[in-house]
Order: structure tokens, then sequence, then C-alpha cells
């Protein structure tokens, strides 16, 4: 049960990390906060695969078009995830916008069921239900909502898709590199994903967005966290995704719903209402029923 293990840590350091993201936002704006995920944690993830390298002299790996085409598509799923997370936090509060992220698993199983033939049971189904009816109470705008925060909702939503897309696709890129040794596999292809990032976002920040790379490099200091703890969450969520499916892995990964909601509440002066409470705690059982089913 390793995976259970390393979804466990990825849960509280995926906390830290976007929590040392949402302050960058002001400066920096989403996509130059989204950036300091992934260029900052590069150097943090080739050490961890050097290690892992080390460790593994009998790995074999075969880095054929399917692994580089499964990173691709994780690599821009998850750029667009975080940068629509990071909106949602800002709109929306952070603890709401990581429940919301939370759809994730739900999307991720009717993708599968409607365009790969997956199979849901009637428990599954039931769960989707769940889930669902608890993402529409988080996002129900009540009479003193402002349009920006009822559009954070979608941004949580949007965010939930795009790591829905991000986790099978890292999955599959796990699997096609190294099979028989799943933590070598996934740290290299987190290093691939991080390095393809890294690139394509300072290349297409210094074209569209030049002030947005300078307020990354001032803050270099919480960019360095954020990288950190970064790369140890994907490295932890990675790592359980190449020994397990995703719906399993992001079941576990649920309890990121509660340790958000105290984070708010310590570091933001965040304060859910009995609704939101209502509606994450259905998001939790909606997610856990869809994985387990």
């Amino acid at each position: 049960m390793l995976w259970i293990l390393m979804t466990a840590a990825a849960a509280p350091l995926q906390v830290a990390r976007n929590a040392l993201q949402r302050g960058l936002v002001g400066d920096a704006g989403p996509w130059g906060a989204t950036l300091v995920r992934f260029l900052f944690g590069l150097p943090f993830s080739l050490a961890i695969f050097g290690v892992v390298a080390l460790l593994t002299p009998n790995a074999s790996p075969h880095p054929g078009l399917r692994f580089l085409v499964a990173v691709a598509i994780g690599a821009l799923s998850q750029v667009g995830a975080t940068a629509a997370l990071l909106m949602a936090m800002r709109t929306s509060g952070f603890a709401v916008a990581t429940f919301m992220q939370q759809s994730s698993l739900p999307l991720g199983a009717l993708m599968g069921s409607f365009i790969f033939g997956d199979r849901l049971s009637p428990v599954q189904w039931a769960g989707l239900a769940a889930t669902s009816i608890a993402l529409l109470i988080l996002s129900w705008p009540p009479r003193t909502q402002t349009l920006g925060a009822a559009t954070g909702s979608l941004y949580g939503l949007a965010s939930g898709a795009a790591f829905a897309v991000a986790l099978n696709a890292y999955r599959q890129a796990g699997l096609a590199l190294e099979p028989a040794h799943p933590i070598y596999s996934a740290t290299a292809a987190l290093c691939v994903a991080q390095a393809l990032q890294s690139v394509g976002m300072v290349l297409l920040l210094a074209a569209i967005r030049p002030s947005a790379l300078r307020a990354v490099g001032a803050s270099w200091r919480a960019s360095l966290g954020a990288g950190f703890f970064g790369t140890a969450a994907s490295a932890c969520w990675f790592s359980a995704l190449a020994l397990a499916p995703a719906g399993q892995v992001r079941a576990v990964g649920v309890i990121e719903g509660p340790i958000a909601a105290a984070a708010a509440r310590r570091l933001f002066k965040e304060r859910l209402s009995p609704r939101q409470l209502l509606g994450g705690a259905m998001a939790a059982v909606g997610v856990v029923a869809t994985a387990l089913g």
C-alpha cells in the first residue's frame, strides 16, 4: 500500500504549495504564479530523479511516442488546471476552490465512461450524482455574491476537468516508460513534464507579459518554497499514479479538502458557511464512492 502513503503525503504538500502560489498571484498574475510551480520546482525534480536513478540501476526506460504524447498532454493540462485553480482561489477563496478541484475525479470518470468505454458500477454512478450535487451547492451563488465570485466557481470546475485529464495522462506516461520500476518512471516523467512546462511558459510570458517574469524573479524566495513543495507533492502524486489507478489515488487525496479548509481559516482568515461545509462533505463522500465503488 505504498501508493496510499504517497497520496497521503502529497495532499498537505499540495496545500502548502497552493498557499504559497496564492500569495504570488497579485504581483505575477495567475500565469506567472503558475510558472513558479514548474520553473522553481525543476531543480528539485532533477535532484529527486537523480537519487531514484542511482537506487534503480536495473531500470530500462523506453521513451517512445506513447510516453512523449502522454507527458505532453499531461503537462499542458496541468498548466491550465493550475492557472484556473489560482483564479478560483483569488475569487472564491482558498478552501472553496480546493473543494471544487475535487471535481477532477467524477469528471475523469465520466470521460472514461463516454470516451474510453469504461464501465461504472451503480455505487460509482451514485458517487457521481452526490459529487455533482455537492459541486452545485458549493458553486450556487448567494444573494450577496458578486459576479466575480460566481466566476470563481467556474474556474474551479475548469481546474478539476483539466486535472482529470492530467491525472490519466501522467499515469499512462509512467506505464509507458518503465512499468517494472514505477517510482523511477514517475520521477522521470515529472522531470520531462516540468522541463516542457518551464520552457513553454517562459517563452510565452517573455512574448506577451515580460512584467510577470520580472515579478517571479523578484519573489524568488517565496518561489523557491512553492517550487519545492510543488515538486515534492508532484513526485508523490506521480509515484502513486504509477502504482494504482487514478480513481483510487484521487479518493485518498480527498483529505486535501479538510486540510485546505484549516489552512484557509488560519492563514487567510476565511470561514466556510454551513452550506459550503455541507457541500464539501458531500463532495468527499461522492469522490470516495466514485473511486472505490
